[in-house]
């Protein structure tokens, strides 16, 4: 293909998502995990794109990819454009990926020495956190939040980060040089798709996120009493699994009530036969809402509804929480530009929408102010999914959205 005929803008964004789908560790289908070879490889992909747009380009300590184009004198602040590279497994072609190569588009179209701060893109490894368990790794040592218990995680083979590390190139010794400063960091800006039908359903091609859900996840187990299938009396049985049912319908009934998120995506019954009455049930909750008071509160409907239950069957109840991300508030400053962004696309009312998933910007805004623009996922919102996807023609809004957004965040400087 010629210089004159080969694809911009959208359309390029759109071939290199395919490029970067081939950089997979999994057969006949997509999976790419941190500090493995297709990170490198898409490390260096991704590098020489950024180069093709003049940027200056170098991998940090935590094996993010990042490139820089100069304002207008070298060493001014800069604003950060960026997403990340990693999947999940049998994942699809545009979550997080889109949202890099778009940044790569807005750097390509602007000219260095033209704004009021340095532009910055990068692209995170291991937002996901597929291969240790720990998601916003790269963002979170972009925030100098990784300490040594994280180095010390160990993949499914034993594998742990700081090995995974040294393998790859890196020195986990030196994993503080990735950590920015306030000081030198104007904001940070990601444009991804919803992940979600809300956009799709509204027939709206752009979002204005104005918020990222904050989450709780419990460990649930219900401890009752094992017993024969046959001659174990219902009067008398201690049926945990049975408690458990209950409390895992009340779950999608308060969490529908509330307007939060509940999730249940896995439930073991032990010993686990098929004649014995279960005498104990773990089961999983995943708790999600616009606002942490909403979720915090949702929680404390399903611990006393589970109690009752509990206490009625006669089963004992425990709930251990093993992790909590709360709630990330976007800057109102950042989020009037992409609301600007996206009115210079003809969108004269932009929607505003909280984001149901977890993003970079979660982990990022320990360090500075974060925005994000959303563009709409088509087959039914669907994600994490080959069948995944978008249309070029939102592709094209959300990249003016995403430059327009950019120089709206100058003329606020420039004020």
């Amino acid at each position: 293909m010629s210089a004159r005929t080969a694809p911009v803008g959208a359309a390029r964004a759109l071939a290199r998502c395919e490029a970067l789908a081939g950089l997979t560790s999994m057969a006949g289908g997509l999976e790419r995990v941190s500090l493995s070879p297709e990170h490198r490889a898409a490390n260096a992909m991704v590098g020489d794109w950024m180069r093709e747009a003049g940027l200056t380009v170098w991998q940090d300590a935590a094996g993010n990819v990042c490139g820089r184009l100069e304002g207008e004198r070298d060493g001014l602040p800069a604003l950060v454009l960026g997403s990340h590279l990693d999947t999940v497994t049998d994942a699809g072609r545009y979550d997080g990926m889109l949202g890099v190569l778009l940044a790569i588009e807005v750097a390509d179209r602007l000219e260095a020495g033209t704004l009021p701060f340095a532009l910055e893109l990068i692209g995170f490894t291991d937002e996901e956190g597929t291969r240790f368990g720990n998601a916003l790794f790269g963002s979170r040592a972009f925030a100098g939040k990784v300490g040594e218990a994280w180095l010390a995680t160990p993949d499914r083979k034993g594998v742990t980060v700081r090995q995974a590390m040294t393998e790859f190139g890196l020195d986990s010794d030196r994993i503080g040089d990735a950590a920015r400063r306030p000081e030198d960091l104007v904001g940070y800006l990601e444009t991804h798709i919803e992940q979600g039908p809300h956009l799709l359903d509204a027939d709206r091609a752009l979002g204005v996120v104005t918020s990222i859900a904050g989450a709780r996840r419990f460990a649930l187990q219900v401890t009752g009493r094992a017993g024969h299938a046959g001659g174990t009396p219902y009067a008398r049985r201690r049926d945990a699994l049975v408690a458990a049912a209950e409390i895992v319908v009340a779950i999608e009934r308060i969490s529908i009530e509330t307007r939060t998120i509940g999730t249940v995506g896995r439930i073991r019954a032990f010993p686990g036969g098929v004649n014995v009455v279960p005498g104990a049930a773990r089961f999983s909750l995943d708790l999600r809402a616009e606002t942490d008071a909403a979720r915090d509160a949702a929680f404390d409907r399903i611990d006393a509804f589970a109690r009752e239950v509990c206490e009625r069957r006669g089963v004992a109840w425990r709930h251990d929480e093993f992790y909590r991300a709360d709630t990330t508030t976007c800057d109102p400053a950042l989020v009037a530009a992409v609301e600007a962004g996206v009115r210079a696309t003809g969108d004269g009312d932009p929607m505003r929408i909280w984001s149901r998933a977890g993003h970079d910007g979660m982990a990022v805004a320990d360090v500075t102010g974060v925005a994000m623009l959303f563009l709409r996922c088509g087959n039914d919102g669907i994600s994490h999914h080959p069948d995944e996807t978008v249309t070029e023609a939102d592709t094209a809004a959300a990249l003016d959205a995403f430059e327009a957004t950019v120089q709206a965040v100058a003329a606020q400087r420039r004020a």
